[in-house]
């Protein structure tokens, strides 16, 4: 996308409302289009090793779905999730990155969908496929891949605004109108019936631009449709009762009571979602924000997986709700995941990836475990096919779907109030309008969740011009006292949990500096254990690692030529000494290593470490390749050795290997 493409598309923000016209409701926040928001520094180097890497490339690397066979090319090979899957995180890659090869690989895909459309509104492929063995039925028409593909071509309008989009969709609603009453979301097969949000999303998106009311009767069947999470967050045991949901499933249905809130603004369903995700934290919660669900829902112990669908599907849920609601947890617990799950699942080139992480992870080896469900014991080895493949196909969404996250508009279109809000926080730019239309540049410098400061320089595209708009910043939760200072001058100081407002008139070279103090925090777990945590970061034990690559003959197909076995070459079966909540900081002193790198995620280039004082366990020993049974935390009673060492802790997201949720044993 060039730069006057780039202004034309934010002047029809400015000028239209672009995406809102005529919305639902009037969310807190509007999403930028598609490449208004550009990474930098770290954020960028993320962006450009997928890129260069699996979700550049895995048309060559998994041939066996990705080629001209697929169904979403017109051919008789797959129809189903996975390529739409790819393409939902490729394309918005290649759009942020303005990415001419990239948008290219893209393009045969968006224009055989657009061009698919049959006379009755369907689109999408029609032949017979199975898309996972067993399933014997005519599933050509099943709607939840359309549900992902209805994202890619969202994306692809937002970074585009080419109308055939809109036809398509206005159509395909229409047929969807005419048929769920006689073939419901779960008619073909049962992923569309959880998945269903997704789908409402859109309908809602649709209508903010066209103002048809038939999308609002559509929007009220999917939510009968979908699996009613409202009720299931409310009044049921779903969340504490293991084995009672797919993961996966859960990561995306999670926004559907907040999506059906835009048509229905019942305090009911954003309550539904507070309580979801406290339940959720309380019964199946690990410190790395994600949840047992190694398949389905499997409680908090450290040792269960985390699927790598589900931290991605969960952080796009957790976008959504935040643009919805403007609740401010949601933004917390997104930065949570994206900051300390999402880094360490794929290898450092990202040609790799786990499909089950584990918070206490101190094997990750071929070997069936005490998962949900095995996939020939692959689950936490780092391979392309490793697991499962719907991690291969799904994982590109994560860092660029954060990416448009950064930034948001804010007030009412065209309007003197239409402001700018940076919600969560990375080295990036953002190009905007704002007041009646302005455009404006803001640049955000910062090495955040590392550094305490993050520095944004406005620029006004026409700077003989000065412009009065509201720059609003979010003061996450664990921030005890913050402070903003324009042009040098303290003008805010707030603790956090809250929105910070500057209402200015801006002139080009205008700075804000925002400085958000990091302390020393603990949460607790599973059998009472405890987890160091420092702003956003979660901190975990930096354990020495070998690392072996695998040749596999016995089963390539299904996991891959090859894969890499991690062990552990230093102990790591350490519990830390209690500490008194007032002593936390001393106890646990930071060391800066030297310049953050520009790639920081791996134990070698962590820019933090955190000294603490620990001890031995002699009884917790190595089972099943994984920790043994957790001991129970209590301030004494753990047989442990006399003597005290001195550990290093490193972000969680810089580990391969590690031990994040710790037994507590007695000292001071």
């Amino acid at each position: 996308m060039t730069r006057l493409h780039s202004l034309l598309l934010l002047l029809l923000v400015s000028l239209t409302g672009f995406g809102q016209q005529k919305p639902v409701n009037r969310n807190p926040y509007r999403e930028l289009p598609l490449g208004a928001i550009r990474p930098k520094g770290w954020l960028r180097e993320m962006l450009v090793r997928q890129r260069d890497g699996a979700t550049g490339q895995l048309d060559s690397l998994y041939p066996l779905v990705m080629n001209q066979r697929n169904g979403w090319l017109g051919g008789d090979g797959d129809q189903w999730e996975r390529g739409p899957y790819w393409i939902d995180g490729l394309l918005p890659l290649a759009y942020i990155l303005d990415d001419k090869t990239l948008i290219a690989k893209t393009k045969p895909w968006v224009e055989w969908t657009l061009n698919s459309q049959q006379p009755d509104g369907y689109f999408g492929p029609s032949k017979d496929y199975s898309p996972e063995p067993g399933i014997q039925r005519d599933n050509s028409r099943d709607w939840w891949p359309k549900m992902v593909m209805l994202k890619v071509l969202k994306q692809y309008y937002s970074a585009t605004g080419d109308k055939r989009v809109i036809n398509l969709m206005t159509r395909y609603f229409r047929y969807q109108l005419a048929e769920l009453p006689k073939k419901p979301l779960d008619h073909w097969t049962f992923w569309g019936r959880y998945r269903g949000g997704d789908n409402l999303q859109v309908v809602y998106w649709l209508y903010g631009i066209t103002g048809d009311k038939f999308l609002l009767t559509l929007g009220d069947l999917i939510h009968k449709q979908t699996f009613d999470y409202t009720n299931a967050f409310l009044n049921t045991d779903l969340l504490s009762r293991k084995g009672s949901i797919h993961c996966v499933n859960l990561a995306q249905g999670f926004k559907e009571p907040l999506v059906y809130y835009q048509q229905h603004p019942d305090e009911k369903y954003r309550k539904a979602s507070k309580k979801g995700l406290a339940d959720l934290g309380t019964y199946n919660g690990m410190a790395h924000g994600l949840f047992g669900g190694d398949e389905a829902l499997h409680g908090s112990d450290p040792t269960q997986g985390s699927e790598f669908c589900s931290a991605v599907e969960m952080l796009f849920s957790l976008e959504s709700m935040l643009e919805i609601s403007g609740d401010l947890a949601y933004a917390d617990q997104l930065e949570r995941i994206a900051f300390n799950a999402l880094p360490t699942q794929a290898t450092d080139d990202y040609m790799g990836r786990q499909y089950f992480q584990q918070a206490n992870q101190v094997m990750a080896t071929r070997h069936m475990r005490n998962f949900r469900d095995n996939h020939g014991g692959t689950d936490v080895c780092f391979g392309l096919l490793t697991g499962y493949a719907c991690c291969t196909s799904n994982m590109h969404q994560g860092w660029p779907k954060f990416t448009q996250n950064l930034w948001y508009s804010t007030g009412t279109a065209g309007q003197t109030n239409n402001g700018i809000a940076a919600l969560i926080y990375s080295p990036s730019e953002v190009r905007a309008t704002v007041g009646k239309g302005v455009p404006v540049t803001i640049s955000e410098e910062t090495n955040y969740p590392f550094e305490e400061t993050v520095r944004f320089t406005v620029t006004v595209e026409n700077s003989t011009k000065d412009v009065a708009f509201p720059f609003q910043l979010r003061i996450p939760a664990w921030c005890k006292k913050a402070a903003i200072r324009v042009n040098g001058k303290t003008v805010q100081e707030l603790t956090g949990n809250r929105i910070a407002t500057i209402n200015r008139t801006w002139k080009s070279g205008d700075v804000v500096e925002l400085q958000l103090p990091m302390h020393i925090s603990r949460n607790r777990w599973y059998e009472n254990s405890m987890s160091v945590e420092r702003g956003p970061l979660v901190y975990a034990l930096k354990i020495g690692e070998t690392a072996k690559q695998i040749t596999n003959k016995k089963d390539p197909i299904d996991y891959g030529d090859t894969y890499t076995e991690l062990r552990p070459t230093t102990p790591w079966n350490y519990g830390l000494l209690n500490v008194a909540n007032d002593k936390l900081d001393s106890a646990f002193p930071v060391s800066n290593t030297g310049p953050v790198a520009i790639y920081p995620w791996n134990p070698d280039k962590a820019p933090l470490t955190i000294k603490a004082r620990a001890r031995r366990i002699p009884t917790w020993q190595l089972y099943n390749d994984m920790t043994g049974p957790m001991p129970y935390s209590a301030i004494y009673g753990i047989d442990a050795d006399e003597t005290v060492e001195e550990i290093t802790l490193i972000p969680y997201g810089c580990t391969n290997l590690r031990i994040a949720q710790f037994p507590v044993i007695g000292g001071q």
